[in-house]
């Protein structure tokens, strides 16, 4: 039989990321979360210190593992540069696309300082995770396809426009239709792919 501390543990992060897909990470509270999983807020302070504590946690055990994989499903770094910046989009895409809490915690994280306490508490150090990634675009730097410049430069390149897509994916609300698809995707993907060869 499971632990009763364990099945509440699962249960508050299971909650905290229905509301996260559903109402946005800012409308997160851990007042919200605690009456949402049918508890008082004091046994969530038992475990997390504050908000930005839970998301770190919650962003480590939930996201970072499952985000890195889905990212690297059929990928290898000896692809052939067009051919691997496709795949890493459209697995990028369709992770977030099936799991808008992860899109909302990562962009969430880049406007604070949750990804990089994420990596402090657990010691994950530059390069450690989507190292093949790290190396497919070394290589194609060394073969002279794409320019030299740092990792953290030709990281952004790749994924910046990428995440605003995605971005714009979720806004479609307020549109009368979605208009990032396939076909759009695709064609910016071929451009961002253009713009990086030398």
């Amino acid at each position: 039989m499971r632990p009763k501390s364990l099945e509440k543990e699962e249960a508050i992060r299971s909650v905290a990321l229905q509301i996260i897909a559903a109402e946005g990470l800012e409308n997160l509270s851990m007042q919200k979360l605690a009456k949402a999983a049918n508890i008082s807020p004091r046994t969530i302070y038992l475990k997390y210190e504050n908000k930005e504590d839970f998301l770190v946690k919650l962003f480590i055990d939930e996201v970072l593992g499952a985000y890195e994989a889905a990212v690297l499903l059929n990928f290898s770094e000896d692809m052939e540069f067009a051919e691997g910046v496709k795949l890493i989009w459209k697995n990028t895409f369709q992770y977030f696309k099936n799991n808008q809490h992860a899109f909302s915690l990562m962009q969430y994280g880049k406007s604070s300082p949750l990804l990089n306490n994420a990596y402090r508490e657990k010691n994950i150090q530059e390069g450690q995770y989507f190292s093949p990634i790290r190396l497919f675009l070394k290589s194609h730097v060394r073969a002279g396809l794409i320019p030299k410049l740092p990792n953290q430069a030709l990281r952004a390149m790749l994924f910046a426009p990428l995440f605003d897509l995605v971005n714009e994916y979720f806004e479609h609300t307020d549109r009368p239709k979605q208009v990032i698809t396939a076909k759009v995707l695709t064609e910016c993907c071929e451009a961002v792919i253009k713009g990086m060869i030398k």
